[in-house]
């Protein structure tokens, strides 16, 4: 009779104990894996709302950075706030598998009167972090400051000052219409910086010169972008 016991517990367990085996693998060794073979890594910049969310995906590979997807989601024709959620759930889990990143950075909800506001902003956000959870992505995330400190060197600087500041460090022709979009942008490129990594303009696109690298050089180069 004891020995059966034994038996079936050993059995009951295996899966659960491979469940948190395969788990740990994959965040810890997998991502460190990642960076010591130097192949490309792709961060999921999320901006959550309630009406728009943001979204970016940046794909690292050496010292150059690549931007790979960037855009928002609207979501004031739902009928109500959980079918809010549930389409931020949906939309996340399809960029997941789209782009299929190795890490996700969601800027945190900043402190507001409106509590309500606040709570529903919180849950969407929850939401997001699932969504990421449930594909096994470590998740980071970053307040509105540490992530304006981190792109110009300023945390109390202007979406415009931030917006610029991404357009002149990746090269980018255009800025999105919406601001949601950039912040999910600057969230990847924060989460970029923290993990250590140096910018360096690509040789394969063809444009002599740098971007600028803080924004005092930025300010330098174009005076015209101080707000006064």
């Amino acid at each position: 009779m004891q020995i059966n016991k034994q038996i079936r517990y050993t059995q009951s367990t295996t899966p659960l104990l491979n469940v948190f085996t395969n788990h740990f693998l994959h965040t810890f060794f997998g991502r460190f894996n990642t960076i010591l073979l130097s192949k490309s890594v792709k961060i999921l910049g999320i901006d959550p709302g309630t009406t728009v969310f943001g979204y970016a995906i940046i794909e690292l590979e050496g010292k150059n950075i690549q931007l790979l997807s960037l855009g928002v989601v609207h979501l004031n024709k739902c009928a109500g706030h959980y079918q809010k959620l549930k389409r931020i759930f949906e939309k996340i889990t399809f960029i997941i598998d789209t782009y299929l990143p190795d890490e996700m950075a969601i800027e945190a909800p900043f402190f507001g009167n409106n509590v309500q506001s606040m709570l529903k902003l919180g849950r969407a956000q929850g939401v997001a972090i699932t969504a990421a959870m449930l594909k096994n992505l470590p998740v980071t995330e970053y307040s509105p400051r540490k992530v304006k400190q981190a792109i110009t060197g300023n945390g109390s600087s202007s979406k415009e000052q931030v917006s610029a500041m991404l357009k002149s460090m990746l090269h980018l022709d255009t800025l999105p219409k919406y601001f949601d979009a950039t912040d999910a942008l600057g969230v990847a490129f924060c989460h970029h910086l923290q993990m250590g990594s140096v910018i360096r303009k690509s040789s394969s696109s063809g444009k002599s010169g740098g971007g600028a690298k803080d924004w005092k050089s930025f300010l330098a180069d174009n005076p015209d972008r101080l707000k006064k």
